[in-house]
């Protein structure tokens, strides 16, 4: 059986220049973690809490429902270039999430 090679393919990752941190204050009440935002390249958060984060994709997290638990003093890269909110919400309020998104 005849093997195929298809043309090769050029790959152009993405790249940032600017990195933006923030605090957000940990909370029992949904809030946003991040702003949409276009130009992201890509974002980072560290859970400074005793209490674990739970983060959404949507501009409403639940302890339930959440896209991503951080646990306390965890870390979280996203793993592609999702540009929209990031919402989160914590067991317990105490501590914050230090934020830094790459454009």
């Amino acid at each position: 059986m005849a093997l195929y090679n298809p043309a090769s393919v050029t790959v152009v990752e993405s790249t940032s220049s600017t990195s933006t941190p923030s605090t957000v204050a940990a909370s029992t009440n949904s809030q946003t973690i991040a702003a949409a935002n276009s130009n992201r390249k890509g974002l980072t958060i560290w859970n400074n809490s005793t209490a674990t984060l739970y983060i959404d994709f949507d501009s409403a997290a639940t302890t339930s429902e959440a896209a991503v638990p951080i646990a306390a003093g965890g870390y979280f890269e996203m793993p592609f270039n999702y540009t929209g909110v990031i919402s989160g919400i914590w067991s317990a309020a105490n501590g914050n999430a230090l934020v830094r998104e790459l454009t």
